[in-house]
């Protein structure tokens, strides 16, 4: 599905923005997926986050967890020998069937680990900004200025310089 709006004349004239464009042309078919599991999408703190699914009737090992390059993928298949138990069913409102839910990740979150308790499966999120990529205060060096302003005598005293720049005019 194409979204309403064209997005070739901006990829023509920028470079290395391919993945934001490829999101935002997505983004439209994202809205017509199915919600389930329902999840909440947590803040814990600054650089801290938490993802909760709701995935009552599975076990830990009929869940995966995948994490790529900005896309972080749940997914849950149930076995067929627990859809056929021989159980007869007046109503079936648990939906167990299988899924596949698709988390788009920011540049830098990494995946610490996943919990599972009481039919939530809780996954940690968390952001590593690189050293290199954080900001840095630059400090402004004045000494070595001031030392090239005074032709290299700025160790000597005020007195000394007025005398010799004297001197030299003389």
């Amino acid at each position: 599905m194409r979204s309403a709006f064209d997005f070739s004349p901006f990829r023509r004239s920028t470079v290395g923005f391919d993945r934001l464009f490829d999101m935002l042309e997505n983004s439209a078919g994202a809205q017509t997926q199915e919600n389930y599991p329902p999840f909440d999408l947590i803040k814990l703190g600054d650089n801290e986050y938490r993802i909760e699914l709701a995935v009552a009737g599975f076990k830990a090992d009929e869940i995966d967890i995948t994490a790529q390059q900005n896309v972080l993928i749940v997914s849950g298949r149930k076995g067929e020998e627990n859809e056929q138990q021989g159980n007869d069913y007046v109503y079936r409102g648990i939906a167990t069937r299988s899924f596949e839910r698709r988390f788009a990740l920011a540049d830098h979150i990494q995946v610490k680990g996943a919990d599972m308790k009481d039919g939530l499966l809780a996954i940690e999120l968390v952001r590593e900004i690189p050293e290199a990529m954080k900001p840095k205060k630059i400090s402004i060096g004045g000494s070595h200025e001031r030392s090239a302003i005074g032709g290299g005598k700025a160790d000597q005293p005020a007195s000394k310089q007025t005398v010799d720049a004297e001197a030299e005019n003389a």
